[in-house]
């Protein structure tokens, strides 16, 4: 028995290769495949089961690439009524890959058809040595119930009952979950990929909640924003995701082409630079999202799925890197780039805009002066409860798609979030809404209490971090 863990950044995806001498499986694979088929060729052996613990709300499965790419089967939860070709799975059921036997618990809570596999490698014992659980327990943490609002409570009490189920199992076994600390699939996730039974029975704060009712109240009370795709991406995955090679290419765009596209009604710009960069200059009515930050969650989170995109970047190199990350969070619709960047554009003669940035120091200045303008604060509300501006007003980032109409678009308006990249997001949807005089706060409140004006935000600075107890 051999086994491989993969770590995704960004969304804190974690995926597995568990190979024995003549075949593996992957268990909860990413999107992009061809990672997953070079592991396995370097281990010499070829890829026979692809595993689904559940129907990830985060990110789109490559369970239909792999196995179009290798003939493999897939098992999925019966529970999840797949629409491909699958193995349906339920409580008790068995897979045997060589000496390895994986028994599927039924473990409802985080999503209704969850499933987990407990792994017994025969060739030592008869006991389990490790359980891949999918997105019920995390190292420090537990699935979050409520990305099914209106099933919330019900989804926790079951989450409940299948903590306890996991709990049986020896505390020696290994735990392997589907994400790590940076998962929104959570709020209180270790940095550890890897734990066990008893070490999360003795100090995972969920699981210290004897009390049914405490533990409901808890996991469906405060919890962080869950972002659109996280709607979208179970239905995808269930339907089974469109295979990559049979999306559109990335084409390459001169300024005049790619002027021209941007004309028609069904085409959204989606700027990937560093926000410096997209505050100096950009094209007027892109939205704003930084390859460097939390790319793909937001780009989930807020950007139209109704339209076709058009990318700026600063190289072809992370045009093909966003459209990569894109494509991970079911963004599909990505059909070009602007060859030559804002350089081309600019020198195209093309008309662009701008965000002002502003330091600490100036709007210290501001807050302290008797200037008219509105500090828009865009972080989450619990990073706002933690630190603070006073007199700001808080909005988190995605919600000023529709909240926008809360200010006044004639007013200076000072965007603020932790660092500068969600607060030029927030910038570039308000210039889409006719805001005129936009500033963005250059290193944010991480920026602003370095300087001394403000109380640091240890949630700033570790904004997915635990704080599951307050």
């Amino acid at each position: 028995m051999l086994l491989k863990h993969y770590f995704l950044g960004k969304i804190a995806h974690s995926s597995y290769i568990l190979a024995g001498k003549a075949g593996c499986a992957v268990i909860d694979p990413r999107r992009d495949v061809d990672f997953y088929i070079a592991e396995a060729r370097a281990l010499g052996v070829p890829i026979t089961h692809i595993l689904e613990t559940h129907l990830h709300a985060d990110f789109i499965s490559g369970h239909m690439d792999l196995a179009q790419r290798t003939g493999a089967m897939i098992y999925a939860p019966k529970s999840a009524n797949c629409r491909f070709p699958h193995v349906p799975l339920a409580e008790g059921d068995i897979i045997t890959l060589e000496n390895m036997r994986l028994e599927v618990l039924e473990v409802p809570g985080h999503t209704p058809e969850h499933i987990c596999y407990v792994v017994t490698d025969t060739a030592r014992g008869d006991n389990p040595i490790g359980a891949f659980v999918g997105d019920v327990l995390f190292v420090g943490d537990v699935g979050r119930p409520d990305l099914f609002p209106d099933r919330a409570t019900e989804l926790a009490g079951k989450l409940y009952q299948s903590l306890r189920k996991l709990l049986r199992l020896p505390d020696y076994c290994e735990v392997y979950p589907a994400h790590g600390a940076g998962s929104l699939c959570g709020r209180a996730m270790s940095a550890k990929w890897l734990s066990t039974i008893g070490y999360e029975r003795r100090y995972n704060p969920a699981l210290q909640m004897k009390d049914k009712a405490e533990f409901i109240r808890t996991l469906t009370h405060d919890m962080p924003p869950a972002p659109d795709h996280f709607s979208r991406c179970s239905d995808i995955n269930r339907d089974g995701p469109t295979l990559i090679s049979d999306l559109p290419a990335l084409a390459a765009l001169k300024p005049e082409q790619f002027r021209e596209r941007m004309a028609r009604q069904d085409v959204a710009i989606l700027d990937v630079r560093n926000y410096a960069a997209f505050c100096g200059v950009h094209i007027p009515g892109a939205w704003h999202l930084d390859l460097n930050g939390n790319f793909p969650t937001f780009a989930g989170w807020v950007l139209p799925t109704d339209k076709d995109i058009l990318l700026v970047a600063d190289d072809y190199e992370d045009a093909v890197a966003a459209n990569v990350w894109a494509r991970r969070v079911g963004v599909d619709r990505i059909v070009g780039y602007l060859d030559g960047g804002m350089v081309a554009w600019v020198t195209a003669g093309y008309r662009c805009d701008s965000v002002h940035l502003i330091s600490a120091e100036d709007l210290h200045a501001m807050v302290n002066g008797r200037a008219n303008f509105v500090l828009l604060d865009v972080r989450a509300p619990l990073e706002f409860a933690e630190s603070h501006i006073q007199g700001a007003m808080n909005i988190p980032a995605p919600d000023l798609r529709t909240r926008y109409q809360e200010l006044d678009s004639a007013r200076p308006t000072v965007v603020i979030c932790s660092t500068g990249n969600r607060s030029s997001m927030a910038a570039s949807i308000l210039k889409q809404h006719g805001f005129k005089e936009v500033h963005n706060v250059a290193g944010g409140m991480t920026g602003y209490s370095a300087a001394g004006y403000a109380k640091r935000c240890t949630v700033c600075e570790n904004p997915h971090g635990p704080r599951f107890v307050s």
